[in-house]
């Protein structure tokens, strides 16, 4: 089976659950190689239904402070591309079994090759792959290398994008579309956006692919407010705050159950 196939099954068995996923992100490597193997392990454990893998970039353009410090500390403990594939690995090896969406900047796919580096994803163990600066009009190498490899190609959009770009990432997407609640960079937030609900809407009138919210969300109510209008939700930079705590793998542990238990609440018409 491959990647794309793994995630629209998972989608397809939530839907008729009447679940939405719960999506945790994580940095490779943070806070150290061991503790991130832990944290996804443990959030795999707590509900987690599908992972958003982070591949340590030096400017991460689309991530707030707690993503840019726990990437940095990744990178200076040595996390290449390399190193996030063979932990994907090991995961596998682990019983980690929910699908896993690498989350990278272009800059180190091309580096790595993007047929080879789709390759060796899916030879890892990896279902998806989201590259936040890389818009679909220019992803003329990577897509058909994801498409030979089985990957799925995730894009996002933002409330400001227009009924052209809706309808690029539209045509161009597979597995789900990764809905950015807010303009600006990742991080945890107080409110949800108010344009969240029409923005949600806007997209769906030109797919039918599932729709992940992301940016922002950091407790429980939260998540159980996006799951009534996604079939997604994307929590990063609160589970990565809580991952660098002393007790990190308990306190993402915790964290995770209530996020999972948000977002499986309630049904996604």
């Amino acid at each position: 089976m491959s990647g794309v196939e793994r995630i629209e099954r998972l989608f397809g068995e939530l839907k008729r659950s009447g679940s939405a996923a719960f999506m945790p992100y994580h940095a490779m490597g943070y806070p150290t190689r061991q503790q991130s193997l832990d944290v996804i392990a443990a959030l795999a454990e707590a509900g987690a239904d599908l992972f958003e893998i982070g591949i340590p970039h030096s400017d991460p353009l689309a991530d707030g402070p707690t993503i840019q410090t726990a990437t940095y500390a990744a990178l200076v403990g040595g996390t290449t591309v390399a190193d996030c594939l063979q932990m994907v690995r090991e995961l596998r090896a682990r019983g980690v079994e929910q699908p896993f969406c690498a989350m990278s900047y272009y800059n180190p796919i091309l580096a790595f090759g993007e047929e080879r580096f789709a390759q060796a994803a899916a030879d890892a163990g990896v279902d998806g792959l989201i590259v936040p600066d890389l818009p679909p009009g220019e992803s003329e190498l990577l897509e058909p290398a994801c498409r030979a490899a089985g990957l799925a190609t995730v894009y996002m959009l933002a409330p400001t994008s227009t009924e052209e770009r809706i309808k690029a990432v539209a045509r161009h997407a597979t597995g789900f579309i990764y809905l950015v609640s807010v303009t600006g960079i990742t991080g945890a937030r107080d409110e949800l956006h108010p344009g969240l609900l029409g923005f949600v809407e806007r997209v769906r009138r030109h797919t039918d692919l599932p729709l992940a919210v992301g940016f922002g969300i950091s407790t429980g109510p939260q998540a159980a407010r996006v799951a009534e209008i996604a079939e997604g939700v994307v929590v990063g930079s609160a589970l990565v705050k809580a991952a660098g705590m002393a007790d990190g793998v308990s306190e993402v542990r915790a964290l995770a159950r209530q996020l999972a238990e948000g977002s499986h609440r309630v049904a996604v018409d």
